[in-house]
């Protein structure tokens, strides 16, 4: 085994600078922190959009920020992207203790990699991970937002809704587990056909809808089962922010579509 997974895409997608990261999200939390009205209920499950931070970071730190009451709570992060390099059967473990950022390093969760390992979805690659950003990008912001937290890092491959939301399932726990899903939506169509495009699919995610293609989302397969995994659990799902790369630091003919959502656990009333 491999101990520790490096860091593939710092100085591409995000700073490789420790200071220099930290000072990035620490802005993009702040901002996000003053356009969000302010929650002291923590979302079970986020979907985070995974571009470079100057593409889709505000957009990710919007479901970010909504984590700043639960920091010191929640001591498992199960993290699912989409693979866009090796391909896969199923969800890859990744086969290696930790994953470093500059930032840090992250301690693998072994007893939830244990209780998982036996899913016949569940398959190890450390190809499948070696290279791939859409896990990674979200790791920085967690160790900006969370104190002492163990990692769960499944990128996904070819797999059903309902494989992912076994492999969701077997993992719930309690509040101190948090879902991360990492999608980005539509790619390279002019802006306003994105807007359109990525419209539609924010309604099939807040409808609980779970039948994106990856033409919708490149993460479609794990948003797929999150759904399915949201309806069985009863959460209720929030837009946080829309936006893609024609409003941030890209131009308007070939734009990427970025959300953040929140999935609450459905209150009890107390009457």
């Amino acid at each position: 085994m491999h101990q520790v997974r490096p860091a593939a895409v710092a100085g591409a997608f995000y700073q490789s600078n420790k200071q220099a990261l930290e000072n990035d999200v620490n802005a993009m939390l702040a901002t996000a922190k003053e356009n969000n009205s302010e929650t002291s209920i923590a979302p079970k499950a986020i979907i985070v959009p995974h571009a470079g931070y100057i593409y889709s970071g505000p957009i990710a730190a919007a479901a970010y920020a909504r984590l700043a009451a639960v920091r010191a709570l929640i001591k498992r992060v199960v993290l699912l992207g989409p693979v866009h390099r090796v391909p896969v059967r199923g969800l890859a473990l990744p086969g290696v203790a930790a994953f470093a950022t500059p930032l840090g390093e992250i301690q693998i969760d072994q007893p939830a990699v244990a209780a998982i390992e036996k899913l016949r979805q569940v398959v190890v690659s450390s190809a499948a991970h070696a290279m791939e950003h859409s896990l990674e990008v979200q790791l920085p912001f967690l160790q900006s937002v969370l104190d002492d937290f163990k990692l769960v890092p499944l990128a996904v491959g070819d797999a059903t809704s309902a494989e992912v939301a076994e492999v969701l399932d077997t993992l719930w726990g309690g509040p101190e587990t948090l879902i991360v899903i990492s999608s980005d939506l539509s790619h390279f169509l002019p802006y306003q056909a994105a807007q359109a495009v990525d419209a539609e699919t924010v309604q099939h995610i807040l409808n609980l809808h779970g039948t994106l293609n990856h033409e919708q989302a490149c993460g479609g397969t794990p948003v797929n089962g999150l759904l399915l995994a949201a309806k069985q659990h009863h959460l209720q799902p929030q837009l946080l922010d829309l936006r893609n790369s024609g409003d941030t630091a890209g131009d308007k003919s070939r734009v990427v579509g970025y959300a953040s959502f929140a999935f609450m656990e459905e209150t009890k009333d107390v009457h």
